[in-house]
């Protein structure tokens, strides 16, 4: 009888806390970006739209900020309500905006972020340059604020990617010639040399002292190779010296045996 009424009471508090569990992540405000990229070329128009869903989930009334790194920007914020039907749409200019929302139908809130990527302050070869694409921020009454998310990519140049690409390629060189046993210091050293130029925003510069460190660490991998093949030639032949004195051992020995018998 105890055990019953006691069973009860837990039976409801489990099914409470399920139900507890299965709907709280479900109705919190969450945010996705579409085609935001990875990487952009200085002077390049792009346009990414982040899509921001149960934005009164937590608070009846908040405001939306975004910032950018963009020039020439446009911000466009539209209101859905569950159906997917427009409710409200608004636009800003400049790098960044504030829209006030108060609890409505809307079930979901898109910006569209259009702007130009600007010139690059300064380049890094490794970690690699980064900018900011947009922060989207929470700003409630009395100037609290909250960062939603925040995406950034890498800007760069026809001659900076063309560096880039040098560069890698000649880290490459140095790993495969390192892997065959290659001494590569002096490969290593030019390579060096060359993300310092490329840190510095002499890309020509770095282009060319990586394409020297390509080909030193080419060359002592193809020395290193042409050493292996003489040691592997030399110790071949002393084994058929060995072989052949061997044989004209065996051969003496037989023929003395054959006086004698």
């Amino acid at each position: 009888m105890n055990s019953n009424r006691c069973s009860k009471p837990l039976t409801v508090l489990l099914v409470l806390v399920l139900a507890v569990s299965a709907v709280g992540p479900a109705t919190a405000l969450s945010v996705s970006a579409a085609d935001a990229p990875s990487e952009a070329e200085v002077g390049e128009e792009i346009e990414t739209t982040f899509t921001l869903e149960r934005p009164f989930s937590e608070y009846e009334e908040w405001t939306l900020n975004g910032e950018t790194n963009l020039s020439d920007v446009t911000w466009t914020v539209k209101l859905y309500d569950q159906a997917g039907d427009k409710l409200d749409q608004q636009s800003y200019d400049g790098t960044s905006f504030n829209h006030s929302l108060e609890q409505s139908d809307a079930f979901e809130v898109e910006v569209v972020l259009e702007g130009t990527v600007t010139e690059v302050a300064a380049y890094s070869y490794d970690p690699a340059q980064q900018t900011l694409l947009a922060e989207l921020n929470q700003v409630r009454d009395g100037g609290s604020s909250d960062t939603i998310d925040a995406w950034e990519f890498r800007p760069y140049t026809a001659d900076s990617d063309e560096a880039r690409t040098a560069i890698a390629d000649a880290e490459q060189a140095i790993a495969d010639a390192d892997d065959s046993g290659a001494d590569v210091s002096a490969a290593e050293n030019t390579l060096e040399s060359a993300v310092s130029a490329f840190d510095h925003g002499n890309f020509e510069n770095a282009g060319n002292l990586a394409s020297d460190a390509q080909e030193s660490a080419n060359s002592a991998q193809q020395s290193s190779q042409q050493t292996q093949m003489l040691l592997y030639g030399g110790l071949g032949l002393v084994a058929l010296v060995l072989v052949v004195g061997a044989v004209f051992w065996y051969r003496s020995q037989q023929d003395d045996y054959d006086k004698l018998g």
